[in-house]
């Protein structure tokens, strides 16, 4: 039998909704164990200007817990 745990991580990146993505779940491996999935819960722009200047994501992830 195994056993989940869920934590909530923003990222965010200068480029994409993407790449935020990809940078909070790169960074999620390297704090936690067996990340075996995401949940993409909300999703932001900051604007400046009138430009977009950072995507934010807010994601679920969800590890297992060894043993």
């Amino acid at each position: 039998m195994s056993v989940a745990r869920v934590t909530e991580i923003t990222a965010s990146s200068a480029k994409s909704f993407e790449e935020a993505i990809r940078m909070g779940i790169d960074r999620a491996n390297k704090t936690l164990q067996n990340v075996k999935g995401a949940w993409i819960k909300d999703q932001k722009v900051v604007i400046e200007n009138g430009n977009i200047t950072e995507y934010r994501v807010v994601m679920k992830i969800t590890f297992v817990l060894k043993d």
